[in-house]
């Protein structure tokens, strides 16, 4: 069970602290794209996205985008948040995660990988030794496999925000 849970658990980006990273022990971000920094498929960033990202960086804190999606869809996004990227990342097979981790400098063990997804994000954060902060979609998708996804994940999450609850994480 334990490839399946994140190492943190909040309902979405800007719940993410400076604080809460530092106490992760973790230098550097990985961002997913949809459902994460924006809705499902748009290329407008969610409310508040662009200013956090900006105070984390204000921070120190290295960021860089790593999708599933096509270049296409994931440049034009990242160039709205003045970040690095790496589209097609295959996640949750651990390569991209570990290419990003040189292309940043940062130890695999000081990352941690932000995403709304358990199949892709959570379980590839932890083939490949990093930390993971899973959010709760802003929107649920409506394709097949999707709906399959979200519902084998239902099980899990229950468990995540059972633990979740009552106690703040890294205090």
């Amino acid at each position: 069970m334990a490839l399946f849970l994140p190492t943190v658990s909040v309902d979405k980006i800007t719940d993410i602290t400076p604080e809460l990273i530092r106490a992760m022990k973790v230098r550097a971000v990985l961002l997913d794209v949809d459902n994460t920094l924006a809705e499902n498929g748009s290329q407008i960033p969610l409310k508040g996205a662009l200013e956090w990202v900006q105070s984390m960086r204000a921070q120190n804190i290295l960021m860089m985008i790593m999708s599933n999606n096509f270049e296409e869809r994931v440049a034009p996004f990242a160039a709205k948040f003045d970040l690095p990227f790496l589209s097609l990342s295959l996640k949750p097979l651990p390569l991209a995660y570990h290419r990003a981790a040189r292309r940043l400098g940062v130890p695999v063990r000081e990352i941690a990988v932000v995403g709304d997804q358990i199949f892709t994000d959570v379980i590839g954060a932890n083939l490949a030794f990093m930390k993971s902060i899973l959010l709760v979609p802003p929107t649920l998708e409506t394709t097949l496999s999707f709906t399959i996804r979200r519902r084998l994940e239902k099980p899990i999450r229950r468990r995540i925000e059972k633990t979740r609850r009552g106690r703040e994480y890294f205090k």
